[in-house]
């Protein structure tokens, strides 16, 4: 082997859109945002926080058929509606970030 270093590409992936549409003195909701907070220590998210009481929050709650508060999504998709399960959402977060990264491949 040479001493030549080796060029590598750097690839920067996108960020997670994370949506969570919540609603005022929710519980869940303060639940919700403690866990994304701890999850973005590992991963680059960016989080958009939409009132229920917003046109767009009412919409979003409708469509997604969400009966309490807070209605969490990943990249668009469902991810839960009330408690927000750690585990899940970072067990969602890994694999988006694994096909991501098969996919720069």
């Amino acid at each position: 082997m040479s001493n030549e270093s080796v060029a590598r590409a750097v690839v920067v992936l996108p960020p997670a859109d994370v949506t969570l549409v919540e609603s005022p003195a929710c519980h869940f909701c303060a639940d919700a945002e403690d866990v994304i907070v701890e999850l973005s220590g590992e991963f680059d998210l960016h989080v958009r926080r939409v009132p229920t009481q917003s046109v767009e929050g009412m919409e979003l709650m409708q469509e997604f058929g969400a009966a309490m508060s807070p209605l969490v999504l990943l990249d668009g998709e469902y991810v839960t509606a009330g408690r927000l399960s750690r585990g899940k959402v970072r067990k969602m977060l890994e694999t988006r970030l694994a096909r991501l990264e098969g996919s720069q491949r």
